[in-house]
């Protein structure tokens, strides 16, 4: 690291207050791992008492190292993922790193194309619910620090939602309910979570002997849900449950526009609890771990810039139903 100035403070300046050499104040920014947490730590009390900043342009000149790291997700408007956002910024601010953010509007090939775009600026990728193919996901791991949220890809490191075990409780409950027709109201066909409710509902719904069927909304918005609910009541069901509230928020206003009470008439199950207690009535849904998720993925990655190596590791966070106002006993029961 060059001799920076900040506010007329050179990196000597901060050596020598805190006792270290110029090159541990180096590491303390760029490689804590070589130093003890104690010694990073008076170095960074010495550089903040002094009102030393290290220059991360200067840094990434002369080690290579950017103190950036990129988080991709495929719709920042959905409300699910801001908290998982404002989570990974906090966690990478504990190790100096700071978050570019990349939305790739649902489409693959944009995914593919920020991830290549980040390459050159990032130390490491975090790709959240990842539309892309297996292969590409592989190749893009093999040049840079990756880590997935909602992708079960072996070999690479993934923090993994399970929000089956809470789309099994949902069907469990509207069974108990009296309800003998359902829908599942799906999300995109390249979507993880998708697959995984998919199966969950199914496995569930047969073990209850229920009928199931399925209405697609290829992207999960309120416009989506919105558009399906004919669909869903030329199904014959009682009861729906959507892939994520947004979309059925949709479902929501559409059922009210064509005078359908919920619950009294029809009942709507939502999944990652974005929306729950905004909606009227009171969405029932699946539990959200998107902060905990966006957390351990930068722990993970931060993990893996410090180690240079590759962990095949996957965490899972389970889900649970959250029952509010939008489910009810079946018409007739």
């Amino acid at each position: 690291m060059a001799a920076e100035r900040r506010g007329g403070v050179t990196i000597s300046q901060v050596a020598e207050a805190a006792g270290v050499a110029r090159s541990s104040v180096s590491r303390a920014y760029t490689r804590p791992h070589m130093l003890s947490p104690e010694t990073v730590e008076r170095i960074k009390m010495a550089a903040e008492r002094l009102g030393y900043v290290p220059n991360h342009t200067a840094r990434a000149l002369s080690t290579g190292r950017h103190g950036n790291v990129a988080l991709i997700v495929p719709d920042v408007a959905n409300p699910f993922f801001p908290p998982m956002i404002r989570a990974a910024q906090v966690e990478a601010d504990r190790s100096d790193f700071c978050v570019f953010l990349g939305n790739s509007d649902e489409d693959p090939e944009k995914e593919d194309k920020l991830l290549g775009r980040f390459a050159g600026q990032v130390e490491g990728i975090i790709l959240a619910s990842p539309r892309l193919s297996d292969e590409r996901i592989v190749a893009h791991a093999a040049l840079r620090p990756l880590v997935l949220i909602n992708r079960n890809v072996e070999g690479i490191p993934r923090v993994l939602i399970d929000s089956g075990t809470g789309i099994g409780e949902a069907t469990a409950h509207l069974a108990e309910l009296g309800h003998r027709n359902i829908v599942y109201v799906s999300g995109p066909s390249t979507s993880w979570s998708n697959k995984q409710r998919r199966a969950a509902v199914r496995k569930a719904a047969g073990e209850r002997g229920l009928d199931l069927s399925f209405v697609s909304a290829s992207v999960p918005s309120f416009e989506a849900g919105l558009q399906a609910v004919d669909a869903i009541l030329a199904k014959g069901a009682s009861a729906a449950i959507a892939f994520d509230d947004v979309t059925a928020q949709g479902i929501l206003a559409g059922l009210a526009a064509r005078g359908i009470g919920v619950p009294k008439d029809f009942s709507v199950v939502g999944c990652d609890d974005a929306l729950g207690p905004l909606t009227v009535p009171a969405l029932t849904t699946v539990s959200s771990r998107s902060v905990e998720a966006g957390k351990l993925a930068v722990s993970l990655l931060m993990e893996m810039l410090q180690s240079q190596a590759l962990r095949d590791a996957s965490y899972v966070l389970e889900t649970h139903l959250i029952v509010r106002g939008t489910t009810g006993r079946a018409p007739g029961q």
